[in-house]
């Protein structure tokens, strides 16, 4: 049986071409999420798989890798009054918000079915990361999926060339699955959604597993998101080009700094506590 810890109210409207959730935080009637549908995909047992901005931005470029390799096809765009409060114009004069998206990938082959979960930032406040996380679960579970993989960097002083690979999972079984993969249990805390999504996926019935990848997480670091992606596709059966990796990270890159974000990490990392508290 499913827990809302969040309580909220939904209005949706439909449009010529999507659909439009709007999410109201119960008690105060402020907006938490706006979510447009513009399909529904039939999936078979998909695979949810994280990869938001986090340390060392290695969930950001495996994600987007992912994203361009597979050809995989945008289906939702999730905004929330938990994001950032600005918009980062572009040299053709439009604009950049901050936003998440989902994408999925439909596997001919031997292999699941994938959602891809991939944004320039996360929520900024602990009410936000839930109702986001929520959300996104809530779209998930309804396409078919049963399992997460969330991803990340595991932070470090220094990092050695073979790049050490960190786990935790929601139960014994998955958690074997992750260690199999070369990984080592992770001792300590997973902060924001990496974490997030397993934990509450968890309690709704959802296996799932985290993999961190040792970096020194002040840049986005392509050799990081190689190994996360190596050890997601040999458990995924994905054969994915991993040649043009710096390409996307370099992407990655210029991204954020249009956003001030890869700035802000460097001047904040010694910090406890950063403004920017996906980061962590």
């Amino acid at each position: 049986m499913r827990t809302n810890c969040l309580k909220s109210v939904q209005k949706t409207h439909l449009y010529h071409n999507f659909l439009l959730t709007t999410y109201f935080a119960e008690e105060s009637g402020n907006m938490v999420c706006a979510i447009q549908i513009f399909e529904k995909p039939k999936l078979n047992n998909p695979v949810l798989i994280e990869g938001l901005p986090g340390i060392g931005f290695v969930a950001n470029i495996a994600a987007l890798h992912l994203i361009h390799e597979l050809n995989a096809e945008l289906f939702a765009e999730i905004s929330s009054s938990s994001f950032q409060d600005l918009a980062v114009t572009t040299e053709e004069g439009g604009v950049r918000s901050p936003i998440n998206k989902l994408y999925y990938y439909r596997n001919c082959e031997d292999g699941r079915d994938l959602i891809i979960w991939y944004g320039n930032t996360q929520a900024l406040t602990t009410f936000g990361q839930y109702e986001l996380c929520g959300r996104i679960l809530d779209i998930a579970e309804e396409l078919g999926c049963h399992s997460i993989i969330s991803l990340g960097g595991f932070k470090k002083e220094q990092v050695t060339d073979k790049r050490e690979i960190y786990c935790a999972a929601s139960d014994p079984e998955t958690l074997k699955e992750a260690l199999d993969l070369g990984a080592k249990i992770m001792v300590g805390q997973i902060f924001g959604l990496a974490g997030i999504s397993i934990g509450i996926g968890k309690l709704r019935g959802l296996r799932g597993f985290s993999l961190l990848v040792e970096t020194t997480g002040t840049y986005p670091d392509a050799n990081a998101a190689r190994r996360a992606l190596s050890a997601l596709c040999k458990f995924l059966n994905l054969n994915v080009n991993l040649s043009r990796l710096d390409v996307t990270a370099e992407k990655t890159k210029r991204i954020l700094e249009s956003f001030g974000l890869i700035r802000r990490v460097k001047q904040e990392k010694k910090k406890e506590e950063s403004p920017f508290r996906w980061f962590v």
